[in-house]
């Protein structure tokens, strides 16, 4: 953005500031944004706030750097002692300390550019909101519900932007905040939540009190109550003798509740009773609501389940159904879960034609699938924005069908034409998905430029069944990965997926296995069945859902079935059993053994194993003759992606030579070479 074609202040006047954070003037201008829904991730940011330039603002012509005029004219002491970091004062710097200038908030836990209030003593930065709010020290709060002391913040704003610990809603208003349980652990409560009596007694309960406690108390494995179900995770309201729960909203629930997407109005039945609700198919134990009507029983909380909604889990847009189906369909298995769907109750299914997409409600709407956007009734998908990035130059038609030939591409400079058949060299690879070249494909005549058809092909935009905001396709120059990836620019996400990852399909078969792996989050306490590996609850894996105990970690089930090594001329096989003997258990490159029931590849002709690491490679998804600088290592030069460096010194860090690709420094008399695994011993990369 050219601050000298905004609009000046007055006509004829230029106004400058010659503020702290920057060494050149900032020339006074007005910038007018388009209200959209999505954040823009080329908008241009106050480097204040981090929040996008609008209305009138500061900036540099000399180089891409804007202050609103709140942000550069707000009087900012150079020190302050806060009451969130008593133990020294914070100093206001210009960006964060930390390498790459980007750091998290220890109060909101956001990720942020721009001005902080930094302790380098303790590595305690504070987003310059946050640092503004008044906080004082809560008193008497119970240490049966929190350990540590609370922060009362008085004038809150949106920069918490997160859930109450206790009643698991929205924050609002006035709120208190745990400092100690800072990111990526959050305690933050309502001052409603913080006033809630320690016992009640209710009228379920008439012979025992009910206790506060922080969270649920411990159930059976696979328990199928109502909290359970829906993962609560706030205060409850206990009775340890009669085993009975409430949620803090349960506490108070209206005698009549209405609501848009029903048509009658909700009567509540105020009792302690077993029922089904007809929305979720969950059981429920107390103070159901009744619909008279329709004859519906529900759950409080599944009154408000929106009719439309889009999740990333599926492409289309997915309705909301209770309407029974008296023969229940064989096989109806939740595309999220994967576990029955019972249609005798309420359901997400798609109703585009032909497709089967179906949902409980609970796994639909989920936090970590539905971002909470509802779609209005009426919503035409096929009338949408466009979500390509490719313009078409030249068609040819093939059988009667229209293919572009030559295009331009957004990610290069030059037009690109299709090829279908030709000669390939072996070290060829695809610029958006870093894989071998093959056809067909497009490339560039003026430079080594490649990319396969179906990556020319990937939209702008796609969800991904692990996120809930649309991630928006990019080109990851100067990354670990090179190539396309797919990233979230939401302002406080920073997700992002690599094309290979991106394109994993939510099942899998595999030949290793005889049936079907479904991509699962949270693998804890399971390994890899190919190569071992101690699977957590962050790792995303393929699982077989019949009790088979078998997964694949993402890096195991994308490996090619086939490859090349060009120290053999036929093509290795990826093996997933051997039946040799220990002793002949050597992989034929590196002389070194291989463990037993490892995967491997192997070649039936010439008899050679090869570890699978030395039969393909390492860094195969780095951009050979791509350079990177290593940050923290103590070496200058920047390192280049080659391969199959023989006669090359040995790695600086595990002190083994590369059979594969490595990163090797091209200066004259210097010979530092490292593996791509032993990176992060030096500092990972700038």
């Amino acid at each position: 953005m050219d601050v000298s074609e905004c609009e000046s202040r007055t006509e004829g006047e230029t106004v400058e500031l010659q503020h702290f954070s920057h060494p050149h003037p900032l020339v006074s201008f007005k910038y007018q944004t388009v209200a959209r829904e999505e954040v823009d991730p080329e908008a241009a940011l106050c480097l204040g706030c981090d929040k996008p330039v609008e209305g009138w603002s500061y900036g540099c012509n000399q180089c891409e750097f804007y202050l609103h005029k709140g942000c550069a004219e707000l009087e900012l002491a150079p020190k302050i002692q806060h009451p969130f970091h008593p133990k020294h004062p914070l100093t206001l710097l210009p960006k964060s300390p930390h390498p790459g200038g980007r750091t998290v908030c220890d109060l909101c836990g956001k990720k942020f550019e721009g001005f902080v209030y930094n302790c380098n003593d303790c590595i305690f930065d504070l987003h310059i909101n946050c640092a503004l709010l008044h906080s004082s020290i809560a008193a008497n709060f119970p240490n049966s519900l929190h350990h540590h002391p609370l922060h009362f913040i008085q004038n809150h704003n949106e920069e918490v932007g997160r859930d109450c610990s206790g009643c698991q809603k929205p924050l609002s208003g006035p709120i208190y905040h745990c400092l100690d349980c800072s990111y990526p652990t959050f305690f933050t409560l309502h001052k409603e939540c913080v006033e809630l009596p320690l016992e009640i007694y209710h009228p379920f309960d008439r012979k025992h009190p009910l206790t506060l406690l922080p969270q649920r108390p411990a159930h059976p494995e696979k328990c199928s109550c109502y909290l359970c179900k829906i993962q609560w995770s706030g205060f409850v309201y206990s009775c340890s003798l009669c085993n009975f729960e409430l949620s803090v909203d349960d506490i108070v629930s209206p005698p009549t509740i209405t609501n848009a997407s029903h048509e009658h109005p909700w009567m509540l039945i105020s009792k302690k009773m077993s029922f089904i609700c007809d929305f979720c198919g969950i059981v429920g134990d107390h103070s159901p609501y009744l619909c008279a009507t329709c004859n519906l029983v529900v759950h409080k909380n599944c009154i408000p389940l929106p009719r439309n909604i889009r999740i990333t889990r599926h492409c289309h847009v997915i309705c909301f159904s209770h309407s029974f189906q008296q023969n229940q369909v064989e096989d109806c298995m939740c595309r999220i879960c994967y576990t029955e769907v019972d249609t005798s109750y309420g359901r997400y299914c798609c109703p585009a034609s032909g497709c089967d997409y179906i949902a409980h409600a609970h796994c639909a709407t989920n936090k970590s699938i539905w971002d909470g956007t509802i779609i209005k009734e009426g919503y035409d998908e096929r009338h949408g924005p466009s979500n390509l990035i490719t313009d078409v130059i030249e068609q040819i038609s093939i059988e009667e069908i229209m293919v572009a030939s030559k295009i331009k591409h957004s990610y290069h400079h030059h037009n690109l034409r299709l090829t279908f058949s030709g000669e390939i060299k072996d070290d060829s690879q695809c610029d958006g998905c870093m894989r071998p070249i093959s056809t067909p494909f497009y490339s560039c005549e003026q430079c080594k430029f490649f990319l396969h058809k179906d990556c020319v092909e990937l939209p702008k935009e796609m969800p991904h069944p692990f996120h809930k905001h649309l991630l928006t396709l990019s080109n990851s120059h100067g990354m670990v990965i090179h190539g396309f990836s797919y990233r979230c620019y939401k302002r406080d996400c920073g997700f992002h997926f690599d094309i290979q990852c991106m394109l994993l399909s939510d099942t899998l078969k595999h030949p290793s296995h005889e049936h079907s792996l479904v991509l699962v989050h949270n693998s804890e306490g399971t390994s890899c069945s190919a190569c071992f590996k101690k699977l957590f609850s962050w790792d995303v894996a393929y699982r077989c859902m019949k009790r088979c105990d078998f997964s694949l970690d993402v890096g195991c089930a994308s490996l090619l079935l086939t490859s090349w090594y060009k120290c053999d001329r036929h093509a290795l096989t990826l093996t997933f059993s051997d039946d040799s003997e220990p002793s002949q258990l050597y992989c034929d490159l590196c002389e070194k053994r291989r463990k037993p029931n490892h995967w491997f590849y192997y070649c039936a002709d010439c008899d050679n194993s090869l570890h699978i690491k030395c039969a393909i490679g390492d860094l195969t998804y780095m951009k050979l003759g791509n350079k990177l600088k290593i940050k923290g290592s103590g070496h200058r030069h920047p390192l280049t992606v080659v391969k199959n460096i023989w006669n090359c010194p040995p790695c600086k860090v595990c002190g083994e030579v590369c059979n594969g690709r490595a990163l090797e420094c091209k200066e004259s008399e210097c010979n530092f070479t490292v593996h791509r695994y032993c990176l992060w011993d030096l500092g990972g990369f700038i």
